[in-house]
């Protein structure tokens, strides 16, 4: 089954304006579509919400539900998934109050993982689980050097056994190759990978 992709950045053919600071997030046309009130949050979010964009594309693959990147925020916030400290920075997101929401809120079961080579992962992805994996957001272009590992999210669904390779889509890639059915296999994939994120399990393995 196809897998809906969706980017953190509404105007998707842009985010490699968008991260480099070439056009200002305010002037995304498509600011709209993220559910924000003005382009001023949606400025301010865009940037941090990698994993509502992971959990947006899981919703519409697995209910059917197309919600905004920032009405999933919201609620996400209250649960405890995001902090905005007193200097404004936003911190996030956070695993445990994650999971407590898509379970409560979407009824979606999951856990969080930690010190797990994605060899683990791997293994389970045709067990009817996916992954929200952190990597570093250099996993965009995969033949550089990550100065370190995680900071970026990116929605685990699939896998090419033939390869070894994963098979995810990439809320922030700045190229129609870069967001979407992006394979990589498992070597190259580690080198960008934290070892942490979100396992969960789809409605035919609950």
């Amino acid at each position: 089954m196809k897998v809906p992709y969706y980017s953190q950045f509404e105007s998707r053919e842009r985010v490699l304006d968008l991260i480099s600071g070439k056009m200002n997030a305010e002037d995304d046309p498509l600011w709209q579509l993220s559910g924000a009130a003005d382009p001023q949050e949606y400025a301010r979010w865009s940037s941090h919400i990698c994993g509502m964009a992971c959990l947006k594309m899981l919703l519409a693959q697995e209910q059917g539900r197309v919600i905004p990147t920032l009405a999933l925020m919201r609620p996400c916030r209250e649960y405890g998934g995001y902090v905005v400290e007193e200097d404004g920075s936003i911190k996030g997101l956070i695993y445990r109050p994650f999971v407590t929401y898509i379970n409560e809120q979407f009824g979606l079961l999951a856990e969080v993982k930690e010190q797990t080579p994605i060899e683990e992962i791997y293994d389970l992805l045709d067990q009817g689980y996916v992954y929200i994996a952190s990597v570093h957001p250099a996993i965009r272009t995969p033949e550089v050097t990550p100065p370190r590992l995680g900071g970026h999210l990116v929605y685990v669904f699939g896998k090419n056994s033939e390869k070894r390779e994963l098979i995810f889509h990439n809320p922030s890639g700045h190229t129609a190759a870069t967001q979407e059915n992006v394979h990589l296999g498992l070597d190259d994939f580690s080198r960008f990978y934290a070892k942490r994120g979100v396992l969960i399990a789809l409605s035919d393995r609950k």
